[in-house]
């Protein structure tokens, strides 16, 4: 086998090319490749090798299909007849699901590469071992959170830990309690050497290490090989993290805001940068999106809206979760879209548009049929029974008619990431670990452990802080979570890793997922992990097992 079709290349492009990442100084990339790489590396640069882990890290982050599809909260961006093969299962393949097993593992050889040579190759003076023991945690921080990242997906993996000097067929998989003994050996390892508050933001810290390996633990315990001490290990580990940081310090509009990104809720983020090309590659702010440039009155070029990036849409089940008080259905969705050129009438009859006039207005609840009549002769209306796929009815006499829209997919697009880069390049940062997700992570881990008590105030906190609704909880089960982290995690949180491990997969997904429930279909014993990419298979020599059934 070869990991990333050959681990070789990695090797040549990680070692001789190095990609530098984090905030700011560590944003920049310089191209080392005329120095060669054994003489190259000494202590005053070896940062160098951790800001490629770093760099590799972002790729897992860009998967939204093996994240997001197939699940209860969203479905493919199409027509109910559409069909997709890792949001209805029914065809899925050898070939499906790829994207994180290449790009997690290029994380880990970054890693590997990383510690190898700051362990065995650079000469440290005694007065930088620290610095020296801090680059080896932050690398295998990462490491394991690769490792967690494949061990979710696919199950047990291929485990290495050294540089790879020659291409290798004889790869095998470790068993998935195996997997998972190396990410806590990792983390374990890491956790009392990195930094709790690092100078650079975006460094793995001790805290972020912390939520990881809670969610490790957590998710370990609903495996035949964990325990009920797992999810006590969890919720720990996770109180840990939260320290003393109170969620309610902060809106959660401010958690967003695009100039507050260095906020202290995060407790991890890959990082992006405004100055040049390869640091403005963010493009998350266009999932979950239709095309706003299709109405009158939205340009191209500058709408704030973005481009969409990646065909999915939440489900109506999503939508029905926001009760009228949450303050994050304001901030993750838009409601109404506002013009941003000036339109003259067009031939459907549409009126003249000015900026900053509404073009679409997506209502929370239905409006009445005469209120529906008036705001359709100022500008278009998509009430929520016409969210997604459907074309609503024309209502008589109304300027703007539904048979006249050229977007076949209405729904209210997703907010919480917009960027203000217009050209499709972004740099707002990923949040891959917020304290409002430990709580939550709290929250399960202590209803796993059947102490109820202990997780209402931290799912509590969470609901208080987005309703201004004190112990909305008095009873607690996986679903009120699920519903919860739906709420406030969408589109951060991995939702499919979520629902595989509370074992609630394939019953949400038949109850919401509209698609699904018109023409999927679901096999417990495959449909829970994802297939090697069939190209491993092929290139090994027979060592490498593909999961059952693909």
């Amino acid at each position: 086998m070869k990991i990333q079709n050959k681990l070789k290349y990695i090797v040549m492009a990680m070692g001789l090319s190095i990609s530098l990442v984090a905030c700011e100084s560590y944003l920049e990339e310089e191209n080392k490749s005329a120095v060669t790489a054994e003489n190259y590396y000494t202590s005053d640069n070896a940062i160098e090798l951790v800001n490629s882990v770093y760099t590799a890290t972002r790729q897992p982050y860009k998967y939204y299909a093996e994240a997001f599809l197939g699940t209860d909260l969203f479905t493919q961006n199409g027509q109910l007849f559409s069909i997709n093969n890792l949001n209805e299962y029914s065809n899925m393949a050898s070939g499906d699901a790829a994207g994180p097993w290449y790009g997690n593992y290029s994380v880990i050889s970054a890693a590997n590469i990383a510690i190898n040579r700051y362990e065995n190759q650079i000469s440290w003076e005694s007065a930088l071992i620290g610095q020296r023991d801090l680059g080896i945690a932050q690398a295998k921080a990462l490491r394991a959170l690769a490792y967690f990242n494949l061990v979710q997906q696919y199950g047990g993996v291929v485990v290495y830990l050294d540089e790879v000097s020659e291409i290798r067929y004889d790869y095998v998989r470790s068993s998935e309690e195996d997997t998972f003994k190396q990410i806590i050996k990792d983390l374990e390892e890491a956790i009392p050497v990195l930094e709790t508050s690092p100078a650079e933001f975006g460094r793995f810290s001790k805290r972020a290490a912390q939520h990881l390996l809670a969610e490790v633990y957590l998710t370990k315990g609903y495996k035949d090989f964990g325990t009920t001490q797992d999810f006590e290990t969890a919720a720990q580990l996770a109180e840990t993290a939260i320290g003393n940081y109170d969620i309610r310090s902060q809106t959660y509009a401010q958690v967003f805001d695009f100039d507050n990104q260095n906020n202290p809720e995060i407790l991890f983020s890959i990082q992006y940068g405004a100055e040049g090309v390869n640091n403005r590659s963010n493009n998350k702010n266009g999932i979950f999106m239709n095309v706003p440039h299709n109405y009158a009155g939205i340009s191209r070029t500058t709408t704030p809206y973005g481009e969409p990036s990646f065909s999915g849409m939440p489900t109506d089940f999503f939508y029905s979760l926001f009760d009228a008080n949450d303050s994050r259905d304001e901030v993750t969705l838009h409601r109404v879209l506002y013009a941003t050129v000036n339109s003259p009438a067009s031939e459907n009859g549409v009126e003249n548009i000015t900026v900053g006039d509404t073009v679409v207005y997506y209502p929370k609840t239905a409006l009445p049929e005469a209120e529906l009549e008036d705001r359709l002769n100022r500008y278009w209306v998509f009430q929520p029974s016409d969210y997604g796929f459907d074309v609503a009815e024309d209502v008589p006499g109304a300027l703007y008619q539904y048979s006249n829209n050229l977007n076949n997919v209405n729904f209210p697009i997703f907010a919480k990431f917009d960027e203000r880069a217009q050209d499709g390049n972004g740099y707002r940062d990923v949040f891959v670990f917020r304290v409002a997700e430990t709580h939550l992570i709290a929250a399960e881990a202590y209803l796993g452990a059947s102490n109820v008590t202990a997780a209402l105030p931290h799912i509590n906190k969470v609901r208080e802080r987005a309703t201004g609704v004190a112990n909305y909880y008095t009873s607690l089960t996986i679903d009120d979570i699920l519903n919860e982290r739906a709420l406030e995690l969408a589109g951060e949180s991995n939702r499919w890793n979520v629902l595989k491990r509370t074992g609630k997969l394939q019953e949400r997904v038949a109850m919401y997922n509209p698609h699904f429930i018109d023409h999927g279909s679901f096999d417990p014993e495959k449909h829970t992990v994802r297939p090697i990419p069939s190209q491993e298979i092929e290139l090994s020599d027979g060592s490498l097992e593909q999961n059952p059934k693909f």
